[in-house]
């Protein structure tokens, strides 16, 4: 018998609960993951002379230019409700709408490096966001109990979904941002060679997720860095 059947009143509530607080404890951490990941491939690429992000409207921290209805929002609730429902513990994984940029605008003695800069800025910016949150674990224990409860258990979901972003978006499988830094420093002509085999990233990546191997691959790598990032907290 399932637990929300155990007591007649409350059969339908407690699902919903649950459901509704992983939303809650996810929802912010995931947000900001997403927004500053995107702002800062905008922001640097501004550095190296490529105005698109601002003319697009990108260069900005507002959360709502950088949703994307599938991907920020269907994903990430459907697979917190998925994942409550079947292994009672909530898990998420989303993603924005990637910034434009238009390498052309990168002069052609700083390309490589615009390139190189442009794509490791997200990764990089959620590393340091993971780093925010290891000082704000450590501050939250000053809060009172009820409070602290709560706000520690957003950020551990925000530290883990920007440890999550920063070991996925690193895999060297284009159109992720490991891609783009493995074709920034690979000799001519093997990064044109990558470049071609970019409309097959996806699906393989798919594949991997839904074959198992893909956690095989990521899991260990995420496991190192949240317990780097825990010990900093003093939490293990």
């Amino acid at each position: 018998m399932a637990a929300w059947q155990k007591k007649r009143g409350e059969s339908k509530l407690i699902p919903i609960y649950e459901i509704l607080v992983g939303v809650i404890t996810w929802g912010p951490g995931i947000l900001l993951a997403i927004t500053l990941h995107e702002w800062a491939h905008g922001y640097v690429a501004t550095l190296f002379g490529d105005p698109t992000p601002k003319i697009m409207g990108r260069l900005s921290l507002n959360p709502i230019s950088h949703i994307d209805p599938v991907w920020t929002i269907a994903v990430p609730v459907g697979m917190l409700v998925l994942s409550m429902l079947t292994m009672g513990q909530p898990f998420a994984f989303g993603g924005a709408k990637p910034v434009p940029i238009n390498p052309r605008k990168f002069k052609a003695s700083q390309y490589r490096l615009a390139i190189f800069s442009v794509s490791i800025a997200g990764p990089v910016m959620n590393l340091l966001l993971a780093l925010l949150c290891v000082f704000a674990l450590r501050g939250a224990i000053y809060l009172p109990g009820f409070m602290s409860e709560a706000v520690v258990a957003m950020l551990m979901a925000a530290l883990q979904m920007n440890v999550l972003l920063a070991v996925f978006n690193l895999l060297p499988i284009l159109p992720l941002d490991g891609g783009r830094v493995l074709g920034a420093i690979l000799p001519s002509p093997y990064d044109r060679k990558l470049a071609a085999l970019e409309r097959y990233g996806l699906p393989v990546v798919m594949v991997l997720a839904f074959s198992g191997v893909l956690g095989k691959i990521l899991l260990p790598a995420i496991s190192i860095v949240l317990v780097f990032y825990l010990q900093l907290a003093g939490i293990m």
